[in-house]
């Protein structure tokens, strides 16, 4: 059911299972594409995902050159293991493509965590922008009603006040003169 099925490559290039990310994650796909020597398929797969609509508006910008990296280091794998007349070289030479080719999948898996980096930098963001503006807008609610309450007391209330206040000191004061006079 959709299992993808290394090849015995992996103890060639030490790789761990935890080195390949999530299942249905990006990085996952990519790296077990390039062990199963299935080339094609993951530059297919990075330019799909370079090409995708995204929620994040700079999201081209940030992971175009990761992927267009990540693909010249598919071509560069893909020419180490299917270097013409391979076995026609000497072990040296042939162990120097087996070194170049650990170091050109050691590096892809560190573009591919770049990307995923990317991508979790640009989920962060987006949620400090949103929580950002949900602030803002519910600052600008309570500006908005603590401005009305004012109003309502300086405008409304008070002005029922001072004419309540004015009818007592009225009164006391009738109250007063009434001893005098």
């Amino acid at each position: 059911m959709g299992e993808v099925h290394l090849r015995n490559t992996t103890k060639a290039i030490d790789l761990d299972a935890s080195d390949l990310g999530r299942p249905d994650g990006l990085r996952y796909t990519i790296l077990t594409s390039v062990i199963n020597e299935e080339y094609d398929r993951a530059i297919k797969t990075l330019k799909e995902f370079v090409e995708s609509e995204s929620e994040y508006p700079n999201f081209k910008m940030k992971v175009e050159r990761y992927a267009l990296h990540a693909i010249d280091l598919i071509y560069a794998i893909r020419t180490k293991r299917n270097f013409p007349g391979l076995s026609a070289l000497t072990r040296t030479k042939q162990q120097e493509l087996k070194e170049k080719f650990k170091e050109h999948f050691k590096e892809l898996r560190l573009i591919m965590k770049k990307i995923e980096n990317c991508m979790e930098e640009l989920r962060i963001s987006d949620v400090k922008s949103t929580r950002i503006v949900v602030r803002s807008l519910w600052l600008a609610v309570l500006t908005v009603f603590c401005t009305a309450v004012v109003y309502e007391i300086c405008r409304g209330m008070g002005y029922t006040m001072m004419i309540y206040f004015d009818a007592q000191i009225e009164s006391i004061l009738h109250w007063m003169f009434s001893f005098l006079i």
